[in-house]
């Protein structure tokens, strides 16, 4: 299936990658079940998606499940061993990548290339900056091993800054947060602030050179509301700044995929189509209601259903997407 513009998922987990030699992982890795990023990608591109982000968990071996959240920090890291893990997952994916021939890019020319070719192509990321342990240059180690975006904050409160799901500890960005975002403008990696607060967003958007996004989250509603959902107020300050956010099929605010298609248009409907793209969250999300590659297929029908163009459903699938890597990271 080949389409004008490569359509992407900018937040993923395919395939459990981040149990990529999990020995050790910690007590949550089991629960996931198996790695199997290949098969993911396969599925991915048989649902017409040319690239697809595969993120890290940086805070994966202190996390267990919460019934309404759906994951929480509840443990601490030792000294090293939030790096260490990250290394475990960053490497195993860079591996298994590599067996598989698969391509790792860092610009839209690069996803370009694979679109044209009809291959996938793979987008690196890391979700949560736990692993630097406030050593900026493990940024660059991570930018040299292919990462293009980092999302600053997961659930656990790192020195970054503050997240959506805890109390606040830093007031929204740290110093040592500040710092962090400089660097991610000066190596041409992506702000993530998914999961980060509202306060943490709006510091960074007031320090960074570039625009961000928000890979995977919602619109809030006020009769099911959500600590991990924006208000009006945070989707259009990252929109304001050039910024996007990624329509996130969660069952918090969804119980169908066609109720994800009516979230989507919320999004066009506030901040414009220029601003949205799609953050699957895929094997990492909490009650999915698009639960394998294989759903993504009905989404163009169902956006086309209401009332959206081909070239709108085209900006949203991978246009923006595409823009935002090239604002970032050049052609």
């Amino acid at each position: 299936m080949v389409h004008r513009v490569p359509w992407l998922d900018v937040h993923a987990h395919p395939g459990r990658c981040f149990l990529a030699d999990a020995a050790g992982a910690g007590p949550l890795a089991g629960q996931f079940g198996g790695e199997d990023l290949i098969a993911a990608l396969a599925a991915a591109r048989k649902a017409g998606l040319t690239a697809v982000a595969v993120s890290t968990v940086a805070d994966l071996r202190v996390l267990s499940r919460d019934h309404d959240l759906g994951l929480r920090a509840t443990g601490s890291f030792r000294p090293g061993e939030a790096y260490d893990d990250h290394k475990r997952q960053l490497d195993g994916i860079c591996r298994i990548l590599a067996a598989a021939g698969a391509d790792v890019a860092v610009t839209a020319a690069g996803i370009g290339r694979a679109h044209l070719d009809g291959r996938t192509a793979v987008l690196l990321s890391c979700e949560g900056g736990d692993f630097l342990e406030g050593e900026l240059s493990r940024l660059a180690e991570a930018r040299a091993a292919g990462v293009s975006s980092l999302t600053l904050v997961h659930y656990r409160v790192n020195d970054i800054g503050d997240v959506q799901t805890e109390q606040p500890v830093h007031g929204g960005l740290s110093a040592f947060g500040r710092d962090v975002v400089a660097e991610c403008n000066a190596l041409d990696i992506i702000i993530d602030c998914a999961h980060a607060s509202f306060e943490t967003t709006a510091a960074v958007l007031a320090q960074s050179r570039d625009p961000i996004m928000v890979s995977h989250s919602h619109l809030d509603h006020a009769g099911r509301h959500h600590p991990r959902l924006l208000t009006a107020e945070h989707a259009r300050l990252v929109a304001s700044a050039g910024g996007l956010i990624g329509a996130w099929p969660s069952g918090v605010t969804s119980s169908s995929l066609g109720d994800f298609a009516d979230e989507i248009l919320r999004l066009v409907d506030l901040i414009g189509v220029d601003h949205v793209a799609i953050g699957t969250d895929m094997d990492g999300n909490f009650r999915p209601v698009l639960r394998s590659y294989a759903d993504f297929a009905a989404l163009p029908q169902l956006l086309t259903d209401r009332g959206l163009t081909e070239d709108e459903i085209d900006k949203i699938l991978g246009g923006n997407a595409l823009d935002l890597l090239r604002a970032v990271a050049g052609a």
